[in-house]
Order: structure tokens, then C-alpha cells, then sequence
């Protein structure tokens, strides 16, 4: 599938600001089944220091910084993108998940890259709460394929957990979901997180867009898309399994990877500092993911 995606934020202040100094998580990343055509990020009013570079995982990371007084600020990601739905071999999802933990040394073990023992630790935001290790215990058996256990524990999260926009914020924890049973695809990622690494396994957050489809007869609202959150495992050498709890299903071709990292901290759409003497202020946020065929 190609797409052509927008990603708008738009913030409003009732005074001036004076500087504006932003770091932003935008163009999608380029991987073997992920061709970024072309991709531009612009800030308005312009930035006077606008430059773009890699992080430790790899992500294209653009900052930025306006120094023009304003009272509304707009950044904006906009590309052309072709995905394919990424292939996991069936010998890489029958491997018994206890031979994939890269910080626990067996006979059997499978070696690990850097990357995958990065993703086994806790970090800020996904720690090993004691409700998460128990929670996953049920799926992970002794034994049992990988992709097999951590499928049925992506469809547990899935029925377990309700969709509800109003149940956290940002800053909610692994335990807040717990105890709400409810949260948005941001907690769903997170307590999956700290189900697989609790137990040894390793798994990154994945940040990027799922191409969304109008009900029947209706057409496409534009700017109606959102940006979206799910889970990578790891499979052995270089093989990722993308599981998505929040739809309860495997990530194919609607879906198109901007970063990763261990949780959310490491890669929000948009962050930064202000100087301003405003009191108030607004943010807007609109995406759009249009398939161009």
C-alpha cells in the first residue's frame, strides 16, 4: 500500500513566545518493508535552526528552534510512504519463548543482538509491576511457541481491557491500567511491555499510523487519522514480530512505523521548551493517512 500522510500539530498561546525550541519524531523510519518516497517536516513561523539526525535507535529526529515572537506555533510531517505487510517465518514464531530471553544464559538460549537486551530491561515507563508478571504468566507456559504465547496474550489485553480516552493521561503508569482495566493504545503497549519483559522477553514500542477505513458508504474524513502504538517482540537474529493489542491483530500493510525505543519517552511525536509569559495554551492535533492506490 502507498499513503500519503500528514501529520499536523498546531499550538495556540494567549501572549508571545518568544523562543520556541522543539524536538520532533516524525519521518517514518526506512526498513525492508517500508520505502520512504519523501518526507519533510516544516515549522511556522520558520525556524531559524532546523536540523535533522539519528538517535541511538536509529529514528530520524529533526529539532528546531523559533526565535520569531509568535502566538501560534504549526509543525507539520508530510510524505509519500509504500508499506507491505513484514513476514515473520513459522520457524522463528515456534520457538519455545524461554530460548528468547536475552538477559537469561541456557544452554538453548538463542544469542541476542545489543538491541534485543536493551529492550528486555524496564525503563521509565514500563517497569516489571508484579500485576503484569502475574497477568502474563497465564499465556507464557513452559515450553510454548512464542508466537503462540504472545499472540493469545495480545488477544487477552485486547478483551481484558476496555478503550477509553478518559481512563489515563500520558504520564499513567503500567499499574494505573492495571487497576482501570481501560486506557488507549499508548497503556495497551505499555502493560504488553511489561508482561513480555517481566518475564525475560524482549519488546520495543513502536510508534507510528494505522491507516483507518470509513464505515460502509462513507467516505474518508481528512485529519481524522490519529497516531497509534503497538508492540515489537523479538524473534531471534534480526526477526520482530509487530503485535497491536489495542485491534487485536499482527501489523501489515495499513500500518506505517515512525520510531521506536523502549517506551513512549523515547519517542513522542513532539516535545520541547517555551519562553513565554503566556498563561494558557492549546494544542491541535490532525492526521491523515490517504491511500494513493
Amino acid at each position: 500500500m502507498r499513503y500519503a500522510v500528514r501529520h499536523t500539530t498546531t499550538y495556540t498561546y494567549d501572549d508571545l513566545v518568544t523562543d520556541s525550541l522543539g524536538v520532533a519524531h516524525l519521518v517514518p523510519r526506512s526498513l525492508p518493508w517500508q520505502d520512504v518516497a519523501s518526507y519533510d517536516v516544516q515549522v511556522t513561523p520558520a525556524a531559524g535552526d532546523l536540523e535533522a539526525d539519528v538517535d541511538y535507535y536509529g529514528n530520524h529526529v529533526t529539532y528546531f528552534q523559533v526565535t520569531e515572537p509568535h502566538a501560534t506555533l504549526v509543525v507539520e510531517g508530510a510524505g509519500e510512504i509504500e508499506v507491505v505487510a513484514p513476514v515473520v517465518p513459522d520457524d522463528a514464531r515456534a520457538t519455545p519463548w524461554e530460548q528468547l530471553r536475552p538477559l537469561v544464559a541456557t544452554g538453548s538460549s538463542v544469542a541476542a543482538p545489543p538491541e534485543a537486551v536493551d529492550f528486555a530491561l524496564a525503563s521509565a515507563l514500563v517497569d516489571h509491576a508484579a500485576d503484569a508478571v502475574e497477568y502474563a504468566a497465564a499465556s507464557l507456559a513452559p515450553g510454548r511457541a512464542v508466537g503462540e504465547a504472545v499472540g493469545e496474550l495480545m488477544h487477552r489485553i485486547h478483551a481484558d481491557f476496555d478503550y477509553d480516552r478518559t481512563a489515563t493521561t500520558v504520564t499513567s503508569t503500567v499499574k494505573d491500567t492495571m487497576e482501570r482495566r481501560a486506557g488507549v493504545c499508548q497503556d495497551f503497549a505499555h502493560l504488553m511491555l511489561a508482561c513480555l519483559r517481566a518475564h525475560g522477553l524482549a519488546a520495543r514500542y513502536v510508534s507510528g499510523y494505522l491507516a483507518t477505513e470509513p464505515p460502509p458508504g462513507k467516505e474518508r474524513v481528512v485529519g481524522a487519522d490519529a497516531s497509534h502504538a503497538w508492540v515489537e517482540v523479538w524473534l531471534g537474529g534480526t526477526t520482530w514480530l509487530a503485535l497491536d493489542p489495542t485491534n487485536d491483530q499482527e501489523a501489515g500493510d495499513r500500518y506505517v512505523v515512525v520510531a521506536w525505543g523502549r517506551d513512549y519517552g523515547d519517542v513522542p511525536p513532539l516535545k520541547g521548551v517555551i519562553f513565554t509569559d503566556a498563561r494558557r495554551s492549546t494544542m491541535q492535533v490532525s492526521v491523515d493517512v490517504a491511500p494513493l492506490g
